[in-house]
């Protein structure tokens, strides 16, 4: 299964999402790879901390060989390298990616990803794809590369109406492209229980159908914990209540 963690708008935390969800596939035996495609990195230094900045292959060479002709181009398993954790396995971001995007646009080379992920169908149980929060070169390849797609929601009114037209560009998507893309569900976070506007939201976005996954996640200071020691949630502090929230969340996009 490949998932993808899209939303347009940033600080919504999908490389939080992407990284905790991974760690918790792989904790449970799972072949797990996680995929950065955004230039920022975030999921990348999340699982390798300071080892991020030296990290060679990344993303940036497998995207670079398809724009030039080659009889010796790497496969993309020789992109893919170990984390800290039993099982999760990572292919890096790099900032190159960002220069790189307008060539990448111009020569269409938008099926490559899906065709590249086909070649390690074998090797991972499961695949956590990051993308950069805009829907651009990045985000088309992981939509059309992947099985689903989940949505980070932060429970505030702008990315309540940035929903709509987001949920209509993956619809778009799956006709043009990729007929089996699922929305996998909308994931709620940074919730706040004993708030009005957060309930009040979800509950809206409910009543009109929206596939919103009932697993909430709380706002907590430990993720920053989580962020600085890079060191998931489930491996930091598996009692942790948003570590069982992250878990009822595997759960309820596993069944």
């Amino acid at each position: 299964m490949k998932r993808v963690i899209f939303n347009q708008k940033g600080g919504v935390g999908k490389s939080t999402i992407t990284v905790n969800l991974a760690a918790i596939a792989a904790s449970e035996g799972m072949r797990t790879l996680v995929l950065d495609l955004d230039p920022q990195g975030n999921a990348t230094r999340y699982l390798l901390g300071d080892q991020a900045d030296q990290v060679k292959p990344t993303l940036a060479e497998l995207f670079a060989q398809t724009l030039s002709f080659s009889l010796y181009s790497r496969k993309i398993s020789d992109f893919v390298h170990a984390t800290p954790f039993d099982k999760l396995s990572l292919i890096p971001s790099s900032p190159e990616l960002a220069d790189m995007q307008s060539k990448l646009e111009s020569r269409y080379k938008i099926f490559k990803l899906r065709d590249s992920l086909k070649e390690i169908t074998n090797q991972f149980d499961c695949v956590f794809i990051d993308t950069p929060p805009a829907l651009n070169f990045y985000t088309l390849s992981a939509l059309i590369a992947a099985d689903s797609c989940l949505i980070p929601f932060d429970c505030d009114d702008f990315s309540r109406r940035a929903l709509y037209t987001l949920l209509d560009n993956v619809q778009e998507i799956r006709e043009d492209h990729n007929p089996n893309l699922d929305v996998g569900g909308i994931v709620v976070n940074q919730f706040q229980a004993r708030a009005a506007l957060p309930t009040k939201l979800v509950q809206e976005l409910k009543d009109e159908g929206l596939p919103v996954l009932d697993a909430y996640l709380s706002s907590s200071v430990k993720i920053r914990e989580s962020h600085e020691q890079s060191v998931p949630m489930i491996h930091l502090d598996a009692r942790h209540k948003l570590s069982q929230e992250y878990l009822a969340l595997y759960r309820a996009i596993s069944q």
